[in-house]
């Protein structure tokens, strides 16, 4: 995959840099509190099934999220999407099946619904298109409803990097396992960590730094 700003800036800069959405590379900010979210969910990072579902092309967060999914053990993923939007095939042969890690390409959210302890959703991204036509084309190729929630499993969880167009109706808000308001907040929590590291700041109730490095 081409390297990002982010990676070269490090390299040159004298103080950290912090990627917090590399254009359509990675975000591995957004995977930290993504973590966090499933590990407060599950109770766990491992043995669970993973779906991503919208653009796995161009989501950086979906490229930065199975990267680091796939160091657990027993993972297993399933990608959803229209073809034209499908996972880039380095995430395939160079993260995925080199670690003979499971894996499933279908076009079919109702179809793997029932399957998931996660449901990864994405929006998608108006702005990674080159031509409004195959946008207003695909847009709509995923919605997720009260009635197609209903073939999950009653302890999955539904998460989201925000912020959403029409991928997600209302109507999964007040579902308990509608996770990407909490996953939001965590958001903060996780980057004042970060923030808090790199800066050599202590806890104020442990006295300890949040990540030793």
């Amino acid at each position: 995959p081409k390297e990002g700003a982010p990676l070269r800036a490090s390299r040159y800069s004298r103080i950290p840099v912090i990627n917090a959405g590399d254009g359509g590379h990675s975000h591995p900010t957004q995977t930290l509190l993504d973590m966090m979210t499933i590990r407060r969910r599950k109770g766990t990072l491992d043995g669970l099934t993973i779906g991503f579902c919208g653009d796995l092309k161009f989501g950086r967060t979906v490229h930065s999220l199975i990267k680091s999914l796939a160091r657990c053990d027993n993972m297993k993923f399933v990608l959803i999407s229209p073809e034209e939007l499908r996972v880039p095939d380095y995430i395939i042969s160079e993260v995925l099946e080199p670690r003979h890690i499971p894996y499933v390409e279908t076009r079919s959210l109702e179809g793997a619904l029932p399957d998931l302890d996660i449901l990864y959703m994405t929006r998608v991204q108006r702005e990674r298109f080159f031509n409004e036509e195959d946008y207003v084309r695909l847009k709509n190729s995923y919605v997720l409803n009260a009635d197609k929630l209903a073939l999950a499993p009653p302890d999955m969880a539904v998460l989201h990097p925000l912020p959403r167009v029409n991928e997600i109706t209302l109507d999964v808000d007040d579902d308990p396992r509608a996770a990407y308001f909490e996953q939001a907040t965590n958001g903060v929590y996780m980057r004042m960590a970060l923030i808090m590291t790199l800066l050599g700041l202590k806890d104020p109730k442990t006295g300890e730094v949040a990540f030793p490095c």
